[in-house]
This record gives C-alpha cells, structure tokens and sequence, in this order.
C-alpha cells in the first residue's frame, strides 16, 4: 500500500473512520501507522486555521492487519484558540490506542530554538537503509552503548500541501526510530545490530509529540533520539527532528518496553 492509501479513511457515521494498512515484517500493524490514521481522524474534524502542535498515544494492544481499524471521535472542546479531541482506535480484540490531540492557530510571538542540529554528512552520502518502501532512511549514527539513534529520514513519495497530511506523515516516521535508541543503551546490544535480528522483544507503549513549526514530511529531516533512562523492562526515548537547514520541527518522547529474549 502507498502511504496515501493508507490515509484514505472510510467514513463510518459521525466522526467515525475505518482505515486499514499493510502487512510488517514483524507482524501486526506499525504503531506510526495507527497513530497517522488516529490524528487524520481528528483532524477531519478540526477546522483551518487550527494546526495539530501536540499529540499524545497509549499504545493498548497489538494491531492486526487483516482487520480494518475504526477511530472514534470525540470532540472535547472546540475553544478560540485550542481545539481538543480524543480518538480511540479499536479492532475486535478492543481497543488498541487511545489518543489525545490538541490543535491551535499561529499567534504572533518570539522565537528561540534551544536545540542545534547535530553535524551529519548529507543523506545522499550515505546508504539506504528502510524495512518499508514507505520511506527512506538513512542513518548516520547507532551508537550502541551510548543510546543514540541518529537518522535522515523522508516519506518516499511526494505530498501535497495539505498541513494536516504532512503532520500525519511526521507521526507516521516519529515511531521509527525511538526504539533503537533504547536497545542501544542496553547492556545486552550486539555490537553490530541489524532489523529483525535483535535479542529483544520490544513495544511501544505511549509516544508524545509537540509540533513546533510546519513541515513537509517528503523532505529529508534529521530524526535524533537518546535513550534517557532504562529502568527494569521500560526505557525513555527523547528525540528532536530537524529540518535541513537545522530547523527545530518537532520534539518526540516515547516509552518503550524492552525484554531480553529468552533462549529455549
């Protein structure tokens, strides 16, 4: 499926949609996806000129990709100058993310960015490196023992300007690399780590995310994440994505839940 299959949802009834998306090669549905589709649902519901500038998930259970995934709506509260909704993801077994999103208008004001961009080499001299043709990835840094996932990354095909579908697609790749920052801290990281062969079992367990400008999503953006704490099974990623010219775009958290595989 293309990303914008993936975001055509089917209206089901008053602020409820049906989406569905493809298989992963670990199984289930990718928690990004669940999350863009939660935020488009909201947004159908949002007027202009409000723009999403923060969102926060709980990740329930797994999704299964063999059945549609229906987004419930709740409008909170329509204010002048925030709009608030809930959306509740469900499949058969229940629900599967619940989702809070709060949206607003610009409004005049200073600017100061605190966060500096690391020094990367430019994405086109490095290798691709993507589990889904959805996007491109490249990295520039997995530091294992120091916590640190450093990638660009880009929607691999072209959006149109709509800002509600470039904030959908933002989410969509924020849940990508927020894990591996976690394994990297981990006493147990190989030291040459490659997708689908770690010795962990892992979930996301709820992700945040505050929109700080507008952005386009089939860009390339610098997505930088540290590991700030593993406690027992769960550990707290942090993460700033820049634009190529080193603007702050977004701020990401997300919990993880990280098990050692068990040998049999």
């Amino acid at each position: 499926m293309r990303f914008a299959e993936i975001m055509e949802l089917e209206s089901h009834g008053p602020d409820t949609w049906e989406g569905r998306g493809p298989s992963y090669p670990w199984g289930g549905l990718y928690g990004g996806q669940i999350v863009a589709q939660a935020l488009a649902a909201a947004a159908a519901s949002v007027a202009s000129p409000f723009r999403i500038h923060s969102l926060h998930a709980f990740f329930i259970r797994l999704g299964n990709h063999e059945q549609p995934v229906r987004y419930e709506v709740d409008r909170i509260r329509d204010g002048r100058s925030f709009v608030t909704r809930r959306v509740v993801a469900r499949q058969s077994s229940g629900a599967i993310l619940n989702l809070a999103a709060s949206y607003t208008s610009d409004e005049p004001g200073r600017t100061v960015q605190t966060q500096a961009m690391p020094a990367l080499p430019e994405p086109e001299s490095l290798d691709s490196d993507s589990w889904s043709p959805l996007f491109d990835r490249r990295y520039a840094e997995r530091v294992g023992g120091g916590g640190r996932a450093t990638a660009w990354l880009r929607m691999a095909e072209s959006i149109d300007d709509n800002a509600h579908r470039h904030a959908c697609a933002l989410a969509f790749l924020s849940d990508d690399l927020p894990t591996e920052a976690v394994i990297m801290a981990h006493p147990a990281c190989p030291e040459s780590l490659a997708d689908g062969d770690w010795p962990f079992w892992n979930a996301s367990l709820d992700h945040a995310i505050w929109f700080h400008r507008p952005m386009r999503a089939d860009a390339w953006h610098v997505h930088d994440f540290s590991c700030r704490a593993l406690m027992g099974a769960r550990g707290l990623s942090v993460g700033n994505i820049f634009d190529a010219d080193g603007a702050h775009v977004a701020s990401v958290t997300q919990e993880v839940l990280l098990r050692e595989r068990r040998s049999t």
